[in-house]
């Protein structure tokens, strides 16, 4: 049986964007020394990474609220021990 890595699978996308951004992409990409393809790939990649990282630490902070927070206190036992001065 074969099995297909799918996280190496390239596929092909077109895109449709104005002249002028592509001109723009051209010269970032050049400046990185790398072609456009390569360029946007690698920034889509970015951007998931960072999306996945908020989402995780988004649902240890959820996580940490409903356990709730130990803040060491005890509540006073009676009306007059909570508005004494």
């Amino acid at each position: 049986m074969l099995h297909v890595n799918r996280s190496n699978m390239k596929t092909n996308v077109t895109l449709k964007i104005e002249a002028e951004l592509l001109r723009e992409a051209r010269v970032l990409a050049a400046e990185e020394g790398t072609s456009i393809s390569a360029f946007l790939a690698t920034r889509l990649e970015q951007a998931v990474r960072e999306r996945k990282g908020y989402q995780q630490a988004r649902r240890r902070a959820l996580a940490r609220l409903r356990r709730g927070f130990n803040l060491h206190s005890t509540p006073p036992r009676s009306r007059d021990e909570l508005h004494e001065r």
